[in-house]
């Protein structure tokens, strides 16, 4: 297990830094030892999380020790995914400002740069209001993780109306590469909309290009200098 902490915490701080995450989003990874399980951190502004703040938790988001620490209201969407989808390894929810105006608006969000292809065609909106009326937008039960985890499918990721975004994938480093570049595609459309029509990905460029940047190489050469620039030469956490 202690293989995957020190990467789950240097992500918090990568993605924080990168402004993906802002004091209330989180990033998980499952149990390397057990799928029945997977870690995350206590509830904590991710900029500052560290190694102690790890906490383990049951597919159905109860903890396993708590600890007595507070832990995120929002756990459901992780749990609930990691129950619907065995290949997902790491869950990013993420409330990045550049994501919002797709999330808000009928706006379809396709990939119109070739990093950005590991998004996938498109991007689903969920709508908590649809099934469970009018709430505080948060995930806070199964019921509701269950229903954003049927609307992300098989994809990498999905909006949330008014609220923000779910990233998914393999590895807590493939997370980090997507949750970034999900949010530099939206800000690069939003800014192209303004000169005139945008030239979106075609499916073939999407499946090449996706298939070349959902490789460890690109994930590894991101990795190593987003680590250089949180302050982890080493990814050592000493």
């Amino acid at each position: 297990m202690m293989n995957v902490i020190p990467d789950l915490v240097v992500a918090n701080r990568i993605l924080a830094f990168k402004g993906v995450l802002d004091s209330f989003g989180h990033i998980s990874v499952r149990h390397p030892d057990n799928p029945g399980r997977y870690l995350m951190s206590r509830a904590k502004a991710p900029s500052q999380v560290s190694k102690e703040d790890i906490l383990e938790f049951a597919l159905d988001s109860t903890p396993i020790d708590q600890r007595g620490l507070p832990i995120y209201g929002e756990r459901p969407i992780h749990g609930c995914i990691y129950q619907a989808r065995p290949d997902v390894m790491a869950v990013c929810h993420n409330h990045a400002r550049g994501l919002l105006p797709f999330a808000v608006t009928k706006t379809p969000m396709h990939p119109v740069i070739h990093v950005a292809a590991v998004i996938g065609y498109e991007v689903p909106v969920w709508d908590i209001r649809d099934e469970f009326g009018d709430t505080s937008l948060l995930v806070t039960s199964n019921e509701m993780g269950n229903s954003l985890a049927r609307c992300l499918g098989n994809g990498r990721a999905a909006l949330m109306r008014g609220h923000g975004s779910v990233v998914v994938g393999g590895t807590v480093r493939e997370v980090v590469f997507t949750s970034y570049y999900l949010q530099v595609n939206a800000e690069v459309l939003l800014e192209s909309r303004e000169l005139g029509e945008v030239q979106y990905l075609s499916p073939g460029e999407i499946e090449l290009a996706a298939a070349l940047h959902t490789k460890p190489m690109s994930h590894e050469r991101a990795w190593d200098e987003w680590v250089a620039q949180v302050g982890f030469l080493d990814n050592s956490l000493k």
